[in-house]
């Protein structure tokens, strides 16, 4: 996961525009005169700029809708979330501020998914409840116009996908802390789904309540937040006893309901259940990322910077995953992720998870799996697809 390198970029841009003429342009200007302008005359300049963003807002969404319905394929485009990408990079190169990135970003989702709605709507099944991280993701990408489905668990999530009740679903699939969320590997090998795409989000735990931090008895989380989150509880709450819920927005509903009660959860559940924010970015990694699956049935096509993921089961003996993983080497294809995961029943052996670099259509991508193929017991592409930056 490519945090560090984010950064560095998002500082090397904040820095080119906090300085020299772009600076100048964020001073507030003074008419002749040297007057500063009245509140009035701000009001009046406010509703003008309101009317004007509301007529460009509307029309770049039915510019956008007409553009998708004159498509070849209307409803691909519909999906076609990956063409987003050029629009984000190129609006967060002319942004001059304040307004940071993700806010610009924010603007454009709301307006390019409230567009695809108006030819199709799209089903999006993710492990919710609302405002838990998964629900963050999934509006991330999709957008609030998307058909939001919240579910109570990651194979709900893949059971609404498969039965055709949704077009995708997302799902957490690794975190930079944990590692591998195991639900959504199992659930992989079980049904013929595709992951489509793929959301980094970095991850911010915060310790919400309703008291004074020194009132905290009780501190309610799900299990991989407060795992993400232990050594910093350890030195500064240890007083408090830790419970494990079933999401982080289960938490901060406890937290609102119950005296002395506190939650690990995300700012937007603060917000959504009238909690305060204790401290902000608790978690032991300030690298903290998830990386999230987007399943479905689609196949997206090839971009240039695409990941492939690849279920892989070798003959249980020596030197047979270090033959299988000799062929990645043999075609310089680098592998960025590996897993193993016990194959179930009597059968002795491990069935392993890998990412790499590249599309499956691609002529080296294709002949690595071909030469792969006939060393493997089992082998499932379970995907191509863009590669994601992390969402700060």
């Amino acid at each position: 996961m490519a945090k560090k390198t984010t950064r560095k970029k998002t500082a090397a841009k904040k820095k080119k525009t906090t300085s020299g003429p772009v600076a100048a342009k964020r001073k507030p200007t003074t008419p002749r005169g040297g007057k500063r302008p009245t509140a009035a005359a701000i009001r009046r300049e406010l509703q003008r700029l309101d009317r004007q963003i509301l007529e460009l807002i509307n029309r770049r969404a039915e510019l956008t809708t007409e553009l998708i319905q004159q498509s070849e394929n209307p409803r691909r485009e519909v999906y076609n979330f990956e063409a987003d990408a050029p629009l984000y990079e190129a609006l967060a190169e002319r942004n001059r501020g304040p307004l940071p990135d993700t806010a610009v970003r924010g603007v454009f989702r709301q307006i390019l998914s409230a567009a695809r709605h108006a030819v199709r709507v799209v089903r999006v099944a993710y492990l919710g409840p609302q405002y838990s991280f998964t629900h963050l993701a999934a509006v991330e990408r999709f957008g609030e116009s998307a058909d939001l489905i919240p579910v109570g668990t990651i194979a709900a999530v893949f059971e609404e996908v498969n039965r055709g009740h949704a077009e995708f679903g997302v799902v957490p699939i690794e975190n930079s802390t944990d590692g591998r969320i195991v639900d959504t590997l199992d659930m992989l090998t079980r049904l013929p789904l595709k992951i489509c795409g793929e959301i980094q989000l970095a991850i911010h735990h915060n310790l919400l309540a309703r008291c004074p931090r020194e009132q905290i008895v009780e501190i309610y989380s799900k299990p991989q937040a407060l795992s993400q989150c232990r050594d910093w509880l350890a030195r500064n709450m240890p007083q408090a006893r830790l419970v494990e819920v079933t999401s982080t927005s289960t938490a901060a509903r406890l937290a609102r309901d119950k005296p002395g009660a506190a939650a690990i959860a995300s700012r937007q559940a603060a917000v959504e259940y009238g909690l305060q924010i204790v401290v902000e970015d608790v978690q032991d990694n300030k690298n903290n990322v998830t990386r999230f699956a987007v399943i479905g049935h689609e196949q997206p096509p090839p971009t240039g910077n695409d990941r492939t993921s690849l279920l892989l089961q070798v003959p249980h003996q020596p030197g047979a995953l270090a033959d299988a993983l000799a062929v990645f080497k043999k075609n310089k294809v680098n592998l960025t992720w590996i897993e193993s995961f016990p194959l179930r029943g009597e059968e002795v052996g491990y069935l392993f998870f890998l990412d790499f670099e590249g599309h499956s259509s691609e002529t080296r991508i294709a002949r690595t799996l071909k030469q792969l193929e006939p060393q493997a017991v089992r082998m499932v592409v379970l995907g191509s697809y863009p590669r994601a930056e992390v969402l700060d």
